[in-house]
């Protein structure tokens, strides 16, 4: 029993200082053609029977800031505290 344990030991030490050793290159390709002419889709191209759209109701806002046709007064005390 003992004598297994010793020979995969071994084996094993033997396995790892072996990868170790080895330098590995990876290379990838610097460019690669796709050919999309020879695929063929099969299939049934169709529009929808009938297409409803219901009209919706649009509601109006009151505006609650009071209208103003100009905001002088207000840049006038801007200016005099820039002052």
């Amino acid at each position: 029993m003992k004598f297994l344990i010793l020979i995969s030991m071994l084996f094993s030490m033997s396995s790892i200082a072996q990868t170790k050793d080895e330098k590995v290159i990876y290379k990838y390709k610097k460019f690669e053609k796709f050919d999309f002419e020879d695929i063929v889709i099969e299939g049934e191209t169709g529009a929808p029977e009938s297409i409803s759209i219901s009209p919706r109701f649009i509601k109006t806002f009151k505006n609650k800031l009071p209208y103003r046709k100009n905001f002088n007064a207000e840049i006038r005390k801007g200016i005099e505290r820039i002052r």
